[in-house]
């Protein structure tokens, strides 16, 4: 059920080792949130996708996907706050010539008090941030792209979103990195080079499918799953409505869900008991918009993207598709952007018809300086719904009830970003999917897809659950 990453590492892995498989997919596309946009030659990725990962079985498959279609991309990424650019990761001088010498000092005394003085609980992202970064840093370069995001004030969301994608990083990290040089690439938000298909992610996950589908797997479009039948926690069929609106039966031995597990909750059947329905009803995700605009101009700036951190505008971020690949720009002479933003399903922004919206985005990137409203030759919009679970205060009671629920189902996995209810990057969401695809083939789910990107040092060393235990330990994983 999903043929984003996960669902499509899972099912390419059990047709590569003799297994049937049947993927459904409710979009027209396989990639989930990582599928490309193709508009008129143009090629827009839906939020800007690195291929990174320390995880050497994830490496391999995507190499052995798409070769030499597969290149290494350059990394640059600035944050935009009050007019002017700051490097990421920062450096002392762009930092000090950016804030002023007395917002620097204010900066500096902040990191000391919080060294000096921390918070005795890390709760909640403010926190956490504050912590290491001191809270003057924290409320010029965190708090305000984050609370863009989620929607929600950071003293609302875990300091587990925090630990996920920042760990291991500091104001002393980034400084001694911007003076010295880094030791290592263990810390994964300095990486500063990455791979990136020719065309987009969806390059990678339409070949997938190819594979998939030459192997003898089938992968079902436009077929939404709207109902799980079980009986004594065994799942015996799922029912779906195809693109014709038909609808139909899928029997099966073993099934994988990557669709969000609010909605595998709310179409089981029977239905769970109203407390796990309750703990569903109160998990959240957040949705973006890609407002996709082609420039008539060559060259705009360096940068592969750029967080917007400036509070006068809701843009959050802009992906120039030129610096990630030349390749997915039709007329070398023109430019082509992602303006984001991020939202929640069925507000104002979300429901704001599509010329509105880009006659709206257009006006934010003139007032942020990027370029001209006039200079905007075409556009694209593409709403993605449910793009990231939200860490929100009690997140964790609800996805825990829900967890321990779903084990008890024998021939049931759940793997990827919206299966799981983690912000997963890509390996990760892979890895679920190869676990999932492997305890199959084995024959007992030895490998639990729960586990993945959960532990503290996940992100710092090479790492890999161990049958049985769960656990995980230092081992052959050796990244590029």
């Amino acid at each position: 059920m999903g043929a984003g990453p996960a669902g499509l590492a899972a099912g390419y892995y059990l047709c590569k080792n003799g297994t049937d498989a049947v993927l459904f997919e409710s979009d027209s596309q396989v990639g989930g949130i990582s599928k490309t946009i193709k508009y008129k030659g143009y090629y827009f990725d839906l939020g800007g996708h690195r291929f990174f990962t320390k995880l050497d079985e994830v490496n391999k498959l995507w190499l052995e996907v798409l070769g030499e279609n597969f290149r290494k991309t350059p990394r640059l990424s600035r944050i935009y706050y009050k007019n002017k650019f700051f490097n990421y990761p920062l450096t002392p001088m762009n930092a000090l010539l950016g804030v002023g010498i007395l917002d620097t000092a204010a900066i500096l005394f902040s990191y000391f008090n919080s060294k000096l003085f921390p918070c005795p609980k890390e709760e909640t992202f403010e926190e956490w941030v504050s912590n290491r970064f001191g809270k003057r840093l924290y409320s010029i370069f965190f708090k305000t792209y984050t609370e863009k995001v989620w929607g929600i004030p950071c003293s609302d969301i875990q300091a587990e979103w925090a630990a996920q994608r920042i760990k291991g990083l500091s104001l002393s990290t980034a400084i001694i990195n911007a003076l010295f040089g880094p030791k290592n690439n263990k810390i994964k938000t300095l990486i500063d080079e990455f791979y990136y298909p020719v065309y987009g992610p969806g390059m990678m996950y339409d070949e997938m499918k190819n594979r998939i589908e030459a192997m003898g797997g089938s992968i079902n479009l436009n077929s939404r799953v709207v109902r799980v039948n079980h009986e004594d926690f065994e799942i015996k069929s799922i029912e779906y409505i195809d693109g014709q609106g038909n609808r139909h039966v899928q029997e099966g031995t073993h099934f994988v869900s990557s669709i969000p597990i609010t909605e595998l909750v709310a179409i089981l059947s029977p239905a769970p008991a109203p407390e796990i329905i309750d703990a569903a009803n109160s998990l959240r995700y957040r949705s973006i918009i890609t407002v996709d605009i082609i420039i008539d101009k060559s060259d705009l700036f360096p940068d592969n993207w750029i967080y917007i951190h400036s509070p006068e505008v809701k843009l959050g971020r802009i992906q120039n598709f030129k610096n990630w690949s030349r390749d997915m720009v039709a007329d070398p002479n023109k430019t082509s952007l992602g303006l984001e933003y991020f939202c929640t399903e069925k507000d104002e922004l979300w429901n704001m018809p599509d010329e509105q919206l880009f006659r709206f985005a257009a006006s934010e990137v003139e007032k942020i300086n990027i370029c001209k409203a006039q200079e905007i030759v075409d556009y694209t919009a593409v709403r993605v719904p449910k793009a990231y679970p939200v860490y929100m205060t009690g997140y964790r009671q609800h996805i825990g009830r829900i967890e321990e629920y779903l084990k008890k189902f024998r021939n049931l996995q759940l793997v990827g970003r919206y299966g799981l209810f983690k912000y997963n990057n890509m390996d990760h969401s892979i890895l679920t999917g190869l676990y999932a695809a492997k305890n199959i083939i084995q024959g007992s789910y030895a490998f639990d897809t729960w586990n993945v990107n959960t532990e503290e040092e996940y992100h710092e060393e090479q790492r890999e659950a161990q049958p049985k235990s769960g656990k995980w330990k230092t081992a052959h994983l050796i990244g590029r």
